[in-house]
């Protein structure tokens, strides 16, 4: 299978780093002008450097903005009005017990890891109805369904995406634009490689040897039994945006070892 996406727009929120650079790259890899987005300028240059670098030929623009208002939803809708490519990638997370997580905490996760995302399909997907043609894409988790006990609140935004993501697939039927939703499961990215910086430089073990360790031991479910790279995360994205997924939408679509267990 050949995907193109040639003369196709994609802009993807929050990859600067991690899974969100991984989806720009690919997207740029399959020939669409991509468009990063982070909070600081610094971190949207660097992104576009380092994507140009990997594909010199590649076309490649950013915005700094913090999407985890509604003023910085409107400064990137301003800045870049037509895409027809949509991943809503932005999120955040962090381990917290239940009673140590207090409204404003609860009210900032859904902010950028939720409303984000509404923010920007509500902002974009007209437009793609218009023209008959567009891919939206929320990154979820397998958070959403194995609530993590040590952070519920990200959890629970992971859930929300799925159900924005089903409905506005049925909101949308019929006009040529797909709304899907990815599952990442455990995945190494670099937010992940901080925080097991500690655990290597005290044991002296490499990165593949403590993550699978986790792996094995927080979700022994997987069937892979190790972290995914954030480019077999991107695989699954690059293809959900493609015009050969016509066909899919309002799907849960998982990446995630297995580690969900269930059949369907």
């Amino acid at each position: 299978m050949h995907i193109d996406l040639t003369h196709k727009t994609a802009l993807v929120s929050g990859s600067t780093s991690g899974i969100g650079f991984a989806i720009a790259a690919g997207l740029a890899d399959a020939g669409a002008s991509v468009i990063v987005n982070g909070r600081t300028q610094a971190a949207v240059d660097a992104a576009i450097a380092a994507l140009k670098a990997r594909f010199p030929a590649a076309i490649v623009r950013g915005v700094a903005a913090d999407l985890g208002s509604a003023a910085g939803c409107d400064t990137l809708f301003a800045a870049e009005p037509q895409v027809d490519i949509l991943v809503n990638n932005l999120g955040i997370y962090g381990v917290k017990d239940f009673f140590e997580i207090g409204d404003d905490e609860w009210t900032r996760f859904y902010e950028v890891n939720v409303l984000s995302g509404v923010r920007l399909s509500r902002a974009y997907a007209p437009a793609m109805v218009t023209q008959g043609w567009g891919r939206i894409v929320f990154i979820s988790s397998e958070s959403a369904l194995n609530i993590p006990p040590e952070m519920m609140h990200y959890g629970f935004t992971k859930t929300a995406n799925l159900s924005v993501s089903r409905g506005l697939a049925k909101r949308l039927a019929g006009t040529g634009v797909t709304v899907n939703a990815v599952l990442p499961g455990p995945t190494l990215s670099d937010g992940l490689t901080g925080m097991f910086g500690k655990t290597i430089a005290d044991t002296g073990q490499t990165m593949e040897q403590v993550t699978t360790a986790f792996v094995k031991a927080k979700r022994p479910s997987s069937i892979i039994g190790r972290m995914a790279t954030v480019d077999e995360v991107a695989n699954m994205v690059v293809y959900v945006c493609s015009v050969q997924a016509s066909a899919t939408t309002g799907a849960a679509l998982r990446v995630d070892g297995g580690t969900v267990d269930t059949i369907a």
